[in-house]
C-alpha cells in the first residue's frame, strides 16, 4: 500500500520566538539565547540520558534530512560531552517520504536505518542505544523488521511519526503492528511531522513552527479513541517536545470525550486518565510555559531529558532548564532517572 507523504525535510522550527523568563516577565531574544554559553544546572556525575537524538547517516542519503551541519557520530559525541549527557539513545531523523511510501524500498530503508544505529551502539559501547524505525504503512513488512530489531539488533525500543499519509497511530491499519509491540512490552518513541491535512495554511510560516504541536494532540487522542491504549496496556510511548499542545488541551479533550459506549469503554475513568498514562521528553521545548503545561499535567516520573540533536542546537534544551524550579530529586529524575526505569541497560 502507498501513502502519500510529502517531503517535509525542511528546516525545524527555522524561528524561535523571544522567550519570557520563568516568573519574571522579562524577554530574552532567541538569538542571544543561541549565543550563550550552556547555564545548565549540574547534574549527577553519571551524566543526562538522551531520549531524543537523532542519527542521519550520509550512507543512507539521510545527512540532509534536519537542520544543522552534515552529522557524524562524532559530532554528537562532541555535543554530549559537552553538555554531559552519557547516553543518547537515537532514533532516524524525518525520512518519512523513504521511511513510509508503502513499497520495498521502504523496508530497505528501514533495515538500513536500523542496522546502521546498532552498529553505533557496538562501535561505541553504552554511548548510543537505539530506536528502531518500522515501514509502518506495510503491517507485515514491519513486523519482520520488528522481529528483526529485537531478536537480532536487541532494539532499546520503537519509533514511529506522529502521522502516516493522512492516518494517525490508533488507525486500524497498525493494529497488528502494536499487538505486536504489546507483546514485547515495547517503548515507542513518538516523533511529530507537518500533517497532510494542514499544510501552508499560515502564509510564510513553516508547519515546523506549530503544526508539530497539533500533530502530537492528534495521535495521542487517536490512541485513546481507537482503543489502543486499552488493548495493548504494556506499551510505553514517549511523546516528543514536552507533548506539544497536549498538555494545555487535554482538560478540552477530557471534557468533549464521547460519551457513548463505543468510545466511552476504551477511557472508562475518563479521556484525562488515559491521556496521563503517556510520558514526555523535553527538547526544545523546556521554556517556561510548555514546562509549566507539562508539571500540572504529569507526575514529574513520566518526563525525561532529550535535545532533538543535531536538528535542534542543544542549547535550545539546557540553557533553560536552570529557569524551571525543581528539586534535586525531579532534575535527577528528568536528567536519567526515568529513563533508567525504561531503559534499564543504561543504570549504573
Amino acid at each position: 500500500m502507498k501513502v502519500d507523504v510529502n517531503d517535509r525535510r525542511s528546516s525545524r522550527r527555522a524561528l524561535l520566538k523571544s522567550l519570557a523568563a520563568f516568573g519574571a516577565g522579562s524577554m530574552l531574544p532567541a538569538g542571544s539565547l543561541l549565543a550563550q554559553a550552556s547555564r545548565s544546572a549540574p547534574v549527577t556525575k553519571n551524566g543526562r540520558i538522551d531520549v531524543h537524538h537523532h542519527h542521519r547517516p550520509a550512507v543512507l542519503g539521510a545527512a540532509g534530512g534536519g537542520r544543522g551541519p552534515q552529522w557524524t557520530p562524532e559530532t554528537s559525541l562532541a555535543a554530549m560531552e559537552k553538555f554531559n549527557i552519557a547516553t543518547a539513545i537515537v532514533s532516524l531523523t524525518q525520512l518519512e517520504d523513504r521511511l513510509y511510501d508503502g513499497t520495498e524500498k521502504s523496508r530497505t530503508f528501514a533495515r538500513a536505518a536500523n542496522d546502521y544505529g546498532a552498529k553505533m551502539t557496538r562501535d561505541y559501547p553504552g554511548k548510543f542505544g537505539l530506536i528502531a524505525s518500522l515501514p509502518m504503512p506495510d503491517p507485515d513488512g514491519a513486523l519482520k523488521e520488528i522481529e528483526y530489531a529485537y531478536d537480532t539488533l536487541k532494539t532499546d525500543g520503537i519509533s514511529m511519526y506522529t502521522s502516516i499519509g493522512r492516518r494517525y497511530l490508533g488507525d486500524p491499519l497498525f493494529a497488528p503492528i502494536f499487538d505486536e509491540l504489546n507483546r514485547r512490552k515495547a517503548v515507542i518513541f513518538v516523533h511529530p511531522v507537518p500533517p497532510l491535512c494542514c499544510e501552508g495554511l499560515v502564509e510564510g510560516m513553516s508547519g515546523f513552527a506549530y503544526e508539530l504541536d497539533f500533530d502530537t494532540t492528534r495521535t495521542a487522542v487517536s490512541l485513546v479513541s481507537s482503543g489502543t491504549l486499552t488493548r495493548c496496556p504494556n506499551l510505553t510511548f514517549i511523546f516528543a517536545h514536552s507533548g506539544g499542545t497536549l498538555p494545555v488541551l487535554a482538560g478540552r479533550i477530557n471534557d468533549r470525550y464521547p460519551n457513548d459506549k463505543k468510545y466511552r469503554q476504551y477511557a472508562p475513568q475518563g479521556a484525562m486518565h488515559e491521556l496521563q498514562k503517556y510520558d514526555f521528553e523535553i527538547a526544545h521545548a523546556s521554556f517556561p510555559m510548555p514546562m509549566a503545561a507539562l508539571l500540572k499535567f504529569v507526575p514529574i516520573t513520566h518526563i525525561m531529558f532529550g535535545t532533538d540533536f543535531p536538528a535542534e542546537p542543544m542549547e535550545s534544551t539546557v540553557n533553560r532548564l536552570p529557569d524551571i524550579e525543581l528539586t534535586e530529586e525531579q532534575r535527577y529524575a528528568i536528567d536519567r532517572g526515568n529513563a533508567e526505569r525504561l531503559f534499564p541497560r543504561f543504570k549504573v
